[in-house]
């Protein structure tokens, strides 16, 4: 047995063990391919961050320069392990670029996030089918010719199993499924990983992903929801709490990161009792970049809508080890979340920074008082954003 905690808060949680195991796609050789827990160094950690909504509005798309979207913000991406974004649109070169309400993207726009340092996806969510069959072909094609590069969410054929990915880094397997619990339209919805919020398929997904642990032993289980929820509300509904806590009880699951709302919600440890297993959950990461936030209210920083402009990029530093008693233990050694935000420049190019002191004081510097003040205030909300825990 694996003990799973946060080390931080001096915790530690029971959990199953997980060894390593052979992964789906090939991977490029990696020297500690072959180590298992037993056998690996006492100092032996991963780190993986996790963003939130990728979306292409027309804002977004028509000003080109794809790279300097991500200019800022990449050391923090490319600093970790395994950096998780959700692409909320098909990537369909052969079909036009298309905004809200049916999005399509070209390859280039995620290139660049590739090249920010982005190398997992989700890519079940609303917007999967869009553009259709085709649409979702092109997606799955893109993506998997990419090398080192993994998505989840997109079937190869109608009614084929719950895609999944078994990674390998580092010496860790992490295994990672994504499904979305809501579509806006049902047409090919049996070649994604659609689980409705009620019904068959939603009352057996936790025995099915507890089972697809079983058949796939790992370090890291990593399970992504596109939630049923409504968008832009801030607060955490009691289901999906509920929801939630039993993947990580029932499912097995390591980190559930959900996303939908477009705005950023709490993030929450979940310590284990005798009988079930510890976690992290995050409710939702917000928007990455997207095309939400057109018009920012200066005078009102603090309206609903201006949440859309303002994500976060969560780095989970997780350290494996032996314990004196044989048992190996996995803990979170560290989370570091960064708050970002979308500015618009005055060219109207939408780029990331990061929502720090230092943006605030060089918009000052460059006579940007307007945005200088209200970044200022938009900052000092996101932090009242802060983890929860429930000690059992």
């Amino acid at each position: 047995m694996t003990r799973f905690g946060l080390r931080t808060a001096a915790l530690f949680f029971p959990a199953l063990l997980c060894i390593a195991c052979a992964s789906t796609r090939t991977a490029a050789p990696d020297d500690t391919a072959g180590t298992t827990f037993a056998d690996a160094p006492e100092d032996d950690t991963i780190t993986l961050l996790f963003a939130g909504d990728i979306m292409a509005h027309a804002d977004n798309y028509e000003a080109g320069n794809f790279p300097a979207i991500w200019t800022d913000v990449a050391p923090v991406i490319a600093a970790a392990d395994l950096a998780f974004a959700n692409v909320e649109a098909p990537v369909a070169d052969r079909l036009p670029w298309s905004t809200y309400p049916q999005f399509n993207m070209h390859a280039p726009y995620i290139d660049a996030a590739i090249d920010a340092g982005f190398d997992v996806f989700s890519l079940a969510n609303n917007h999967t089918n869009d553009k259709g069959l085709d649409g979702m072909q092109q997606t799955l094609a893109y993506f998997s010719g990419k090398k080192d590069v993994y998505s989840c969410g997109i079937k190869a054929t109608a009614d084929a199993p719950l895609t999944y990915q078994v990674i390998k880094k580092n010496g860790w397997t992490i295994l990672f499924v994504a499904f979305t619990e809501i579509v806006n339209a049902r047409n090919d919805a049996r070649y994604f990983d659609y689980i409705p919020p009620h019904g068959k398929l939603h009352d057996t997904i936790l025995a099915d992903l507890k089972r697809l642990r079983a058949e796939n032993p790992c370090d890291v289980f990593v399970v992504s929801v596109h939630a049923n929820e409504p968008e832009y509300v801030r607060s955490v509904a009691a289901y999906q709490r509920q929801f939630y806590h039993e993947l990580i009880a029932q499912a097995d699951a390591d980190i559930v990161w959900s996303n939908h709302a477009h705005v950023v919600k709490d993030w929450e440890i979940v310590p284990a009792d005798k009988k079930t297993r510890g976690g992290l959950i995050m409710y939702a990461n917000g928007n990455t970049i997207s095309g939400q936030r057109t018009d920012p209210q200066f005078g009102n920083p603090g309206n609903a809508r201006d949440y859309t402009g303002d994500g976060l990029l969560m780095t989970v530093t997780l350290r494996r080890m032996p314990a004196t008693d044989g048992r190996q233990t996995l803990t979170v050694e560290k989370l570091a979340p960064q708050f970002i935000t979308t500015y618009i420049a005055p060219d109207r190019q939408f780029v990331l920074r990061l929502l720090d002191d230092d943006l605030i004081h060089s918009l000052r510097r460059a006579g940007l008082d307007e945005w200088a003040t209200y970044l200022a205030e938009r900052k000092a909300l996101m932090e009242t954003i802060k983890e929860t825990s429930i000690w059992q």
